[in-house]
């Protein structure tokens, strides 16, 4: 595990699932069992459609670079480790996701790599889900 002073989630009714799934290393997400929305925050309520009906269905975590933007300075308390990465990413099954990616230099980043989903461990209960270059890139 990670030993961090970072802000980390507090999971709540509707986001508890999604961050119970991510401490067990899968990317779920809830499915609108009316519309097949993806809802990316959880909620109750469908955005697309207002059905209360889902179910979480696992992704395959693959994605690609939508857009990012490289952190030079210290911002945020427990970020000290500059710079970082933050982006947001398409994911193949459709949400947009904002996250971090790792492992890389940020100059061989760019907008449309592919990346795949990893996780950071910081506690029992909180695993992030952050983003490396995929290894076969397109």
């Amino acid at each position: 595990m990670t030993s961090t002073n970072r802000p980390l989630p507090k999971p709540d009714e509707d986001s508890d699932e999604f961050w119970r799934y991510c401490s067990l290393h899968e990317l779920r997400m809830q499915r609108c069992n009316t519309c097949g929305h993806f809802r990316f925050r959880p909620s109750v309520i469908c955005p697309n459609c207002l059905s209360t009906e889902a179910s979480w269905e696992r992704l395959s975590g693959t994605a690609q670079i939508h857009s990012f933007v490289v952190v030079h300075q210290q911002m945020v308390v427990g970020y000290d480790q500059v710079p970082y990465v933050i982006a947001l990413v398409d994911l193949d099954e459709g949400p947009r996701m904002t996250t971090r990616i790792v492992d890389c230099e940020a100059n061989d980043l760019s907008i449309g790599l592919q990346v795949q989903v990893t996780f950071e461990d910081y506690t029992d209960d909180i695993s992030l889900p952050v983003f490396v270059p995929s290894k076969s890139r397109v």
